[in-house]
């Protein structure tokens, strides 16, 4: 399969979980893929194994950093000399407590909606400056099934982080289409990944997989072939639609 050959993907947060199934499919579409890790070293390490070294470039940044950001975006686009296509992948999920003093639980807001949404919004913001001198490009943003159906309190600004990112992608879709730039959002419900089991209980865990009609919680896998296939841009008029990769455990 060569569907992404000749294609340049910068992926955030890509060594473990979605990002690292997304990078695996990408690699074998074709493409040459910029890999970003927050401080997980040791995994993109792994990851990389016998993969040709011209294939890829592993880069860390700190979303929590706008000036991160930054520095990943410039030193992307300085490996190959251009992007054609930017996976918004990179989430953060911790809870905020309500009873938690103001000052802490803002903390915890600020971190998230930096990471989850303002990072993707500045990247998404240089890619389109990009675009525009390249004559076209892809954005995919990965959201959540809860940024429709919502979360438990203690995780409602990573919904809400999720709900934006989705309507970021709609309003890139509705003012860009027409020079070239296709925006795309996939929704995983819950996927089989690290961020997703921690701190779950095996009952917790047991409920997850039964209101699946699988049975199972969503392998990674699904969500990366998704990820693949519109990063070929193969359904141009698909733009500004939202993917759900739930199983049928949630659906709008």
């Amino acid at each position: 399969m060569s569907e992404l050959s000749g294609k340049i993907v910068l992926l955030t947060g890509a060594s473990r979980g979605i990002g690292a199934a997304a990078f695996k499919s990408a690699i074998d579409a074709g493409a040459k893929v910029i890999l970003h890790y927050g401080k997980s070293h040791d995994a993109a390490a792994r990851l990389t194994e016998g993969v040709d070294p011209e294939r890829y470039l592993a880069l860390s940044a700190d979303l929590a950093e706008p000036d991160e950001v930054t520095r990943l975006w410039n030193e992307a686009l300085a490996w190959e000399g251009g992007i054609n296509v930017l996976v918004n992948n990179a989430a953060i999920y911790e809870h905020a407590d309500l009873d938690w003093p103001l000052e802490q639980w803002h903390a915890s807001w600020s971190r998230t909606l930096q990471v989850n949404l303002q990072a993707p919004a500045d990247l998404c913001r240089s890619a389109i400056q990009h675009y525009r001198a390249l004559g076209g490009g892809i954005i995919i943003n990965v959201a959540s099934r809860g940024a429709f159906r919502g979360e438990r309190a203690t995780y409602a600004h990573y919904s809400a982080s999720k709900g934006a990112l989705v309507s970021l992608t709609r309003s890139l879709a509705r003012s860009f289409a027409k020079e070239g730039v296709l925006s795309y959002c996939v929704s995983p419900g819950w996927t089989a990944t690290d961020m997703a089991f921690q701190g779950a209980s095996p009952e917790v865990l047991e409920a997850g997989k039964l209101e699946n009609p699988f049975g199972e919680i969503t392998p990674p896998e699904d969500v990366a072939e998704v990820i693949t296939f519109l990063s070929s841009g193969r359904s141009p008029h698909a733009n500004g639609i939202t993917f759900d990769v739930t199983g049928g455990s949630y659906m709008r």
